[in-house]
């Protein structure tokens, strides 16, 4: 499954654009805080809307300024993982999971909550709410709720940055697998030199 990304949005006094082709496998976003790389996981998400430009993945159209195009972001087939992982505190884990299982057409999901939480080794945390979970599991709870929502890619805002490096390193694992076992293209953004060298077969350099 292919990228391609060409985008631009004024933000305050600043322009945020991306311009970049990508293949399968992980793709990085790389680049020093505030050079505006969330921004462009969510234009492409479609929580916030590019200027001008377009965005295609795996050869559909999700946004292209000029033909009036905007697909609204659960028609865009995502899955989202973000920073502080975003878990449902007055749900427990197993229903923070059928959360994303819920949100996805039968007909196009991929993998059931017990696969899930086989892959990622959370089964035994799943009647635990979220505030009793470390960093890692509420992190491993988060990515299984974006698998489960039957995406055609994965979009992960700075995952690690709040783990200490036990954590990260187990997460790390993590993504790799789902790269590598579930094929499933990501993009990664990150502002840590070692994650990008350990993680992205490609590497877009934001300035």
């Amino acid at each position: 499954m292919s990228f391609e990304v060409d985008i631009s949005r004024h933000l305050g006094d600043r322009i945020i654009s991306a311009h970049f082709t990508a293949d399968r496998g992980i793709t990085a976003l790389f680049g020093p805080s505030g050079v505006g790389k969330s921004s462009i996981l969510n234009m492409i998400a479609g929580l916030l809307q590019p200027d001008s430009g377009r965005i295609s993945v795996g050869g559909e159209v999700l946004f292209d300024a000029l033909a009036g195009i905007d697909l609204p972001p659960e028609r865009r087939r995502l899955g989202y993982v973000f920073q502080d992982g975003r878990l449902f505190p007055h749900k427990r884990v197993r229903a923070n999971l059928l959360y994303g299982h819920d949100l996805a057409p039968p007909q196009e999901r991929w993998m059931s909550p017990e696969e899930a939480a086989d892959f990622l080794g959370i089964a035994h945390l799943l009647d635990r709410w979220p505030r009793s979970l470390s960093g890692g599991e509420a992190q491993r709870v988060a990515i299984g709720r974006a698998l489960l929502s039957a995406p055609r890619f994965l979009l992960m805002d700075e995952p690690l940055s709040s783990l200490d490096l036990p954590r990260r390193d187990e997460i790390m694992t993590v993504i790799e697998r789902i790269a590598r076992e579930l094929k499933l293209p990501i993009l990664y953004v990150s502002h840590d030199r070692q994650e990008i060298d350990r993680l992205a077969d490609t590497v877009i350099t934001l300035s």
